[in-house]
C-alpha cells in the first residue's frame, strides 16, 4: 500500500519539498500578505485584458510593473543570505520596487509624448527614467533568473557604444558620445523593439494565461491525478516508477509549460519510489528532471519560447502545435526506452500488486481533469481560437471545475459519515433522513466545501502570477539584446562571422549552435536562452542551408534552438531543474545534473534531423513565396512515425551500449547505420539508387534481425 499512501497525502509532501526547493533557490519565505496580493491582482488584471484587450504597449507596462515589484519583495539581493533574514524585507527592496513601478508606469503615464510625439527621441526626462529603468530591470533579472542574462545584457549595450571598435565582421558605426545614449535609450525604452518588445508581448498576452491555467489544474489535483494513473499503468512492469515518472511528467507537460514547476509536482511522488525499487537517489532525480525537461517541448503547452516563437515567426501557435508534436512525442518515446534498457541493466523489479492503483478506478476518479486540456486543444486545433481566447476558455473551465468539485467531494463524504452511522433498510428511507434530519450537516458540508474550493483558486491565481515573476522579468531583459540587433544589424555580421569559423559547413555550424545554446544554459533559463540564439543563430541556420542547397524553413531552425534551449533547465553545473530534483531525491545536484543531461542527449539527434529532413516537422516543402506545405497524407504521417521511432530507439541503444543484450562495437556502428537509414534515407538513395521508402524499410528489417539475434544471444547466456 505505500503507492496508495504516498498518493494520497499529496499536498502536504508537496508543500514540504516545495518549501524545501524555494530555500535552495533563495526565494524569501515569509508569506506577506500584500505580496498575495500583488500576485492575485495581477492574475485578475491578466483575465480582464484577455476579456477586454486594452493597449498593447500599456498592458505590457502594467504587466512587468507587476513583475518587477513582485521580484523585489520575493528574492533577497544576495542568494546566500542567512534563512532569518530571508523572512525581512529591507528598506532598499521596497525603493527599488518603487523605482522599477514607477519606471514601469512612465510609459503610461506619458504614452502620447514618449510612443508618439517624441518616439525614439528621447527628452532629459526621458533619458533619466529609461537609464534607471534598465538598470532595476537587468537587477531584478539578476535576483529572479541569475547573474548570465544581465551580463549578456550588458556586453549587448557596451556593443552599441564601442562598435566601430571591432573587427570588421562585428562592427557598426557606434560611437562613444551622447548620440549614441539617446539613440540607445530611445531604441530600448520608447519603441515596441527593445524592452517592450515581442518578447515581453508574448509573456503579456500568451504566457501568463497558460501559465495560471497550468497553476488551477495542479490546485485542482491534476498533477497527482496524472501521476496516478500513471503508476496504475506503469508500475507493474520493469523500472515501473521510472518509467512512471516519464509518463506523469509528459502528461504534466501538457499544461505545464515548465521543466522546474513540473519536478516539484511529480518528482515529489516518482522519486521515492524509483528509490524504494533500486534506483540509486541521483539517476532517479535525473529521470525526473530529464522528462521534466522535456515537458516544454510537450504540445499544447510548451513554454514561453514557444508563444515567442509563434510572434517571431508571424505563425498561429497551431502550427508550432503541429511542427512540435512528432519531435516530442518521439523525445519521450525514446527517453522511456533508455529507461526500459536501464531498468534491465540494473535488475530493477516491479511494484507489488498492491502497491499499485486500479486502472480504471484511478483513470475515472479525475477524468474531468482532461476537459480543460480537450477543450483547449479543440479550440486551438478545430475551432481556430486565437491562443488567447483559448487559454481564456480553459483558465475559466478550470475554475468552474475547482468550484464545482470541492462542494461535491465534501457533501459525498458528509453522506458517507452519515451511511457509516444509521441504520436503514431501503435507499429511500435513507434519503428521507438525510432530508429530514440532517438536511443542515450536509448544507454545512456544502459551503465548507464551496470555502475549500474558493481557497484552491485563489491559490491558483497566486501561484500563477508568482510562477510568471522571472519570466515576465527575462523576457524584458532579453529585449535588450533583441532591440541591440535590430539596431545595430549584428544578425547580418554574424551569418559572415559563423560561414567563417564553420568554414561553410552546415553540420558544423550546426554543431557550434547547438554548443552555444549548451553554454548559456548553463547561465540562461530556457525562455531567454532560446530568445538570444533565435535572434542570433537561426538567420545563420537558414543562410548557410541554403548555400548548401538545403531548404531550411525559419521554423526548422528555431525549433533547433528551441531544442537545444530546453536543456538549459538540466546543463551542469547550475540547471535548476537538477537542483530541484537532488532537493527531493536527497542526492548531488551535480551528479543528478550530469545524469539528467546524459538522458536528454540520448535525444540529441533529433533536432539535427529538423534541418535534413523536414518530414519529422510534418513539413513536406516550401511555396515559392516560402509559405509551408504541411503533410497531411495520414499513412505518410505514420510512416513518418514509425520510421522516426525506429532512428531513435537505435541511435539510443547505440549510446547505451545495450539492445536486447549488451552491444559490441560492431553492432553499435550498425545500430547507428540503422538510424542515419531511417532519419535520413536520401544519403543511401543516392549511394545506391534505392527508393528511400524502401531504404527505410531495409533499415526497419535489419533492427527486427539484430534484436532477434541479441535476444536469442541472451536466453543462451541466462541458459548456460
Amino acid at each position: 500500500m505505500y503507492i496508495i499512501d504516498l498518493l494520497t497525502s499529496s499536498r502536504n509532501q508537496l508543500k514540504e519539498n516545495a518549501e524545501q526547493i524555494t530555500l535552495e533557490t533563495g526565494i524569501r519565505t515569509r508569506k506577506v500578505w500584500f505580496i498575495s496580493l500583488l500576485a492575485f491582482s495581477w492574475s485578475i488584471f491578466q483575465l480582464y485584458i484577455a476579456y477586454t484587450p486594452i493597449d498593447a504597449i500599456k498592458a505590457r507596462n502594467i504587466h512587468l510593473a507587476f513583475a518587477i515589484v513582485m521580484v523585489f519583495f520575493s528574492f533577497p539581493r544576495n542568494k546566500n543570505t542567512s534563512s532569518s533574514k530571508l523572512k525581512l524585507i529591507p528598506w532598499n527592496d521596497y525603493f527599488l520596487a518603487f523605482l522599477g513601478f514607477c519606471g514601469a508606469l512612465y510609459v503610461t503615464w506619458d504614452y502620447q509624448g514618449v510612443f508618439v510625439d517624441r518616439a525614439g527621441l528621447p527628452n532629459n526626462l526621458d533619458m533619466i527614467v529609461g537609464s534607471i529603468f534598465i538598470v532595476i530591470l537587468l537587477e531584478a533579472a539578476r535576483r529572479s533568473i541569475g547573474p548570465a542574462l544581465p551580463i549578456l545584457a550588458i556586453i549587448f549595450i557596451v556593443y552599441i557604444f564601442n562598435g566601430t571598435f571591432l573587427p570588421r565582421y562585428l562592427a557598426h558605426d557606434g560611437a562613444i558620445d551622447l548620440r549614441s545614449l539617446n539613440r540607445a535609450v530611445g531604441h530600448m525604452f520608447m519603441s515596441s523593439d527593445g524592452v517592450w518588445g515581442i518578447p515581453l508581448w508574448v509573456s503579456t498576452s500568451y504566457v501568463f494565461l497558460f501559465v495560471l491555467f497550468g497553476s488551477l489544474l495542479e490546485k485542482a489535483g491534476a498533477a497527482n491525478y496524472f501521476v496516478q494513473v500513471a503508476f496504475a499503468a506503469l508500475g507493474r512492469f520493469r523500472g515501473g516508477p521510472a518509467k512512471a515518472a516519464v509518463v506523469a511528467s509528459g502528461m504534466t507537460g501538457l499544461v505545464s509549460g515548465s521543466s522546474i514547476a513540473n519536478v516539484a509536482t511529480t518528482g515529489t511522488f516518482t522519486i521515492p519510489l524509483m528509490k524504494k525499487v533500486g534506483l540509486p537517489a541521483y539517476k532517479a532525480g535525473a529521470v525526473e528532471v530529464g522528462a521534466s525537461t522535456n515537458g516544454q517541448l510537450m504540445p499544447p503547452v510548451m513554454g514561453a519560447a514557444a508563444f515567442i516563437m509563434a510572434e517571431f515567426l508571424g505563425l498561429a501557435y497551431l502550427d508550432i502545435i503541429r511542427a512540435a508534436i512528432l519531435p516530442a512525442l518521439l523525445s519521450y518515446l525514446a527517453l522511456f526506452y533508455v529507461i526500459h534498457l536501464e531498468a534491465i541493466k540494473l535488475n530493477l523489479r516491479p511494484l507489488k500488486s498492491n502497491e499499485i492503483p486500479p486502472f480504471w478506478k484511478t483513470f475515472f476518479s479525475g477524468i474531468h481533469y482532461l476537459i480543460p486540456i480537450l477543450i483547449l486543444i479543440y479550440t486551438l486545433a478545430i475551432e481556430r481560437m486565437s491562443a488567447v481566447e483559448s487559454a481564456l476558455r480553459a483558465v475559466v473551465l478550470t475554475i468552474i471545475i475547482i468550484l464545482l468539485q470541492g462542494p461535491i467531494k465534501s457533501i459525498f463524504h458528509e453522506i458517507r459519515e452519515i451511511k457509516n452511522e444509521m441504520q436503514f433498510e431501503r435507499f429511500s428511507d435513507f434519503v428521507k433522513k438525510i432530508i429530514s434530519k440532517n438536511f443542515i450537516r450536509v448544507g454545512k458540508a456544502f459551503f465548507s466545501g464551496l470555502i475549500i474550493a474558493l481557497e484552491e483558486t485563489t491559490q491558483g491565481l497566486i501561484s500563477g502570477a508568482k510562477n510568471m515573476m522571472g519570466i515576465g522579468v527575462a523576457t524584458a531583459a532579453a529585449g535588450i539584446i533583441v532591440g541591440t540587433v535590430t539596431l545595430t544589424g549584428l544578425s547580418g555580421r554574424f551569418i559572415e562571422l559563423i560561414e567563417i569559423i564553420s568554414l561553410g559547413n552546415v553540420v558544423l555550424m550546426l554543431l557550434l549552435t547547438a554548443l552555444c545554446s549548451l553554454v548559456l544554459g548553463m547561465g540562461l533559463p530556457t525562455t531567454a536562452n532560446y530568445i538570444v540564439m533565435a535572434t542570433l543563430t537561426a538567420p545563420v541556420i537558414v543562410a548557410l542551408g541554403g548555400k548548401s542547397g538545403l531548404v531550411v524553413p525559419m521554423l526548422a531552425a528555431h525549433l533547433f534552438v528551441f531544442y537545444f534551449g530546453i536543456l538549459a533547465d538540466d546543463t551542469p553545473p547550475v540547471g535548476l531543474a537538477a537542483f530541484a530534483a537532488s532537493a527531493i531525491a536527497k542526492s548531488d545536484p551535480i551528479q543528478t545534473g550530469i545524469q539528467g543531461f546524459i538522458y536528454d542527449l540520448r535525444t540529441a539527434i533529433l533536432p539535427f534531423v529538423f534541418i535534413f529532413n523536414l518530414e519529422i516537422l510534418m513539413i513536406g516543402g516550401l511555396t515559392e513565396q516560402g509559405n509551408i506545405i504541411w503533410i497531411n497524407d495520414i499513412f505518410k504521417i505514420g510512416w513518418i512515425c514509425f520510421s522516426a521511432l525506429i532512428a531513435m530507439f537505435a541511435f539510443a541503444s547505440a549510446l547505451q551500449g545495450f539492445f536486447a543484450d549488451k552491444c559490441s562495437v560492431l553492432e553499435r556502428i550498425f545500430l547507428v547505420l540503422i538510424c542515419l537509414a531511417s532519419f535520413r534515407p536520401l544519403i543511401f538513395k543516392d549511394l545506391t539508387g534505392i527508393p528511400r521508402e524502401f531504404v527505410q524499410l531495409i533499415a526497419m528489417i535489419l533492427f527486427g534481425l539484430l534484436y532477434t539475434k541479441q535476444k536469442k544471444r541472451r536466453v543462451l547466456e541466462n541458459t548456460e
